[in-house]
């Protein structure tokens, strides 16, 4: 994600962003990294660092000195908190606060030298006897366990110096949340049950504490005791969130991941560094690769060009299996005086980081793509590709998306000389035609939108792309032609032999031969490009649509999840909102979400936030 610029125009980068949770690291023009911040939302944390007015002193000495930013995308928030701990304490960048002997971590600490032992909040040096439970992503996440587990398994949360003075029990005992052991109301035997019982769920087995509190939930549902039964999801929900994996600090030893993604004739490398089990952050390449290089041929040049004369680390886990792995396996053993293993098919927790690995590889060719440089050179060999007698200053595509005709809608995508125009995108709600009418659709479509362009609502484009063949063209000429719209040059693009990207045909009126580019031409990328939003953007809004008019949620769009599954899926987490903050491996753990049907769950709450 770098770009050799005199200045840093946060525009590109904004347009490009992700709304997954992630890290971003701000960098100054000698490439020293000034602030590294966490984010729920990439892009509107980034953005709100470039807004007009309302930054501090200290935010705008800071945005002065930005050159680039480069992103880590995680799978969840509370992942990118850990990740920004780990950086901060490893650049020290000027502009954190930094803190110092780990004591940004806070954990849960279960003593292990008295009769009774106590459980805790820790923050520092771990230096008493016991277990300590961790590291946790805040310390207002620790406090909410700590409370959840006293309503759980009573286990006292008392200091020691108050519980040798009891002849009492204290408050905590009067409101069930302690057995009162410090004068003896509950045996030695029945307390470590409970301390076991309470190791167990903060080891993760914790799917039978939550089995119950779901019947409990039910049971007081069905004795219409509704404020119980809410206190009790609320509890799913909170036992949910602390099971949520913490994938930062879960890989053992020392490697490099790396991933590969090409695009629209580019590529990109993602490495990430693991060390003593902790990732220590990313960074991205942008090899220059001839036409046709396959992702396992330019990590096999990467490999050897960026780790040969260099520190390697015992395993090199990658995206794609090159050709000579044996080879290049045993030039690096030699290097580095022992065994080193490249490794590219994995199961488990090193397929989630190397899948996490793969989608930062995509975010940042994207990005790259669709930055000024890049973005204007393929819109100069567009214009070439097309003989149009100047660049286009704006482009518009047209989808039309429905399910056997249901809930058709059409979306209308802007590109201008700087890329997507989001602000002027559009949809609209398909009335009237027989189901199933695309052409019909689009026809619909394209007169609502000139008929209010021409009434000077806004600009028209110089290039008009309907996603189709003959027939859509066809349909977009009659209306064009109806509204005596003029300038505008229609191109349609009809879809290759299987659909199978690169194969395009571009259909024009009056001309008489369609235009076929070459699968490796700049100009057909950024035509895939435009279609394909359009594409997406026509999906989200018949998605949105279809759901409102059945007055279902995204639960119910997603095949083998039925009335019985979703009310278990509700019921385990403590509603919707939960289940959307859910990660794959939290769904992983409800009994009958095997690994394919939960990453459809976990893509049907984000495949439109990317």
């Amino acid at each position: 994600m770098h770009e050799e610029s005199a200045s840093f125009d946060a525009r590109d980068l904004l347009n490009t962003l992700t709304s997954r949770p992630g890290v971003y690291r701000m960098l100054d023009s000698s490439g020293s990294i000034l602030y590294i911040g966490k984010a729920r939302n990439l892009r509107k944390r980034v953005s709100s660092y470039f807004r007009r007015t309302g930054l501090n002193a200290k935010t705008r000495a800071l945005v002065e000195q930005i050159a680039d930013i480069e992103v880590t995308v995680t799978h969840t928030e509370s992942e990118a908190l850990l990740l920004e701990n780990n950086l901060i304490k490893k650049f020290r960048p000027r502009y954190n606060i930094l803190l110092r002997d780990d004591k940004s971590y806070p954990y849960i600490y279960l003593s292990s030298e008295q009769e009774f032992p106590r459980l805790g909040f820790h923050r520092g040096a771990r230096r008493r006897k016991g277990r300590y439970f961790g590291p946790f992503p805040s310390s207002g996440s620790v406090r909410d366990s700590l409370q959840l587990l006293q309503k759980l398994f009573k286990v006292r949360q008392c200091e020691d110096s108050f519980f040798k003075n009891r002849n009492r029990p204290c408050l905590q005992y009067q409101i069930k949340r302690c057995t009162a052991p410090c004068v003896g109301y509950v045996s030695p035997g029945d307390y470590a049950a409970d301390v076991d019982n309470t190791i167990m769920f903060l080891e993760g087995k914790s799917n039978a504490i939550i089995d119950t509190q779901v019947t409990r939930m039910e049971a007081a549902a069905a004795s219409q005791d509704y404020e119980q039964a809410a206190e009790y999801r609320d509890q799913i929900a909170s036992l949910r969130r602390v099971q949520e994996r913490q994938y930062v600090s879960n890989e053992k030893g020392d490697l490099d991941i790396i991933a590969c993604a090409t695009d629209r004739g580019s590529a990109c490398v993602q490495v990430f560094f693991i060390r003593g089990g902790r990732n220590l952050g990313s960074t991205v390449f942008f090899p220059k690769i001839p036409v046709e290089a396959s992702e396992a041929d330019i990590l096999a040049a990467f490999i050897t060009q960026y780790y040969i004369g260099k520190n390697v680390p015992s395993e090199l886990l990658l995206s794609h299996a090159p050709d000579g792995t044996d080879l290049i396996q045993t030039v690096l053993a030699e290097q580095a005086g022992r065994k080193v293993k490249l490794t590219a098919s994995v199961r488990g927790e090193r397929a989630r980081w190397l899948k996490l690995a793969v989608n930062n590889a995509g975010q940042a060719l994207t990005s790259r793509l669709n930055t000024r440089k890049g973005y204007t050179g393929r819109l100069q060999i567009l214009q070439q590709a097309l003989g149009l007698e100047e660049l286009p200053d704006r482009m518009e595509c047209f989808d039309i998306s429905h399910t056997r005709g249901e809930s058709t809608v059409a979306s209308c995508v802007v590109f201008g000389k700087e890329g997507a125009l989001k602000s002027d995108y559009r949809r609209f709600n398909i009335e009237g035609i027989q189901p199933g009418d695309d052409y019909g659709a689009m026809e619909q479509a394209l007169t609502r939108r000139y008929t209010r362009l021409m009434k000077g609502e806004g600009r028209l484009p110089d290039l008009l792309f309907i996603d189709g063949g003959k027939g859509q063209v066809a349909a977009a000429a009659r209306v064009i032609e109806e509204l005596q719209v003029t300038g505008v040059q229609i191109i349609g693009i009809a879809k290759g032999p299987a659909r199978k990207p690169g194969l395009e045909t571009l259909y024009s009126p009056g001309r008489r031969q369609p235009v076929i580019l070459p699968a490796n031409s700049p100009a057909l990328h950024m035509i895939q490009q435009i279609r394909d939003e359009a594409h997406r953007f026509a999906i989200t809004g018949h998605r949105q649509r279809r759901a409102k008019s059945r007055n279902t949620s995204a639960l119910e769009q997603i095949p083998g999840i039925g009335p019985r599954r979703r009310q278990q899926l509700l019921k385990q987490f403590g509603g919707l909102r939960e289940v959307a903050r859910a990660g794959v491996e939290d769904l992983l753990m409800i009994k009958g979400i095997s690994r394919s049907l939960a990453q459809q769950i976990y893509d049907a709450f984000h495949s439109d936030s990317a």
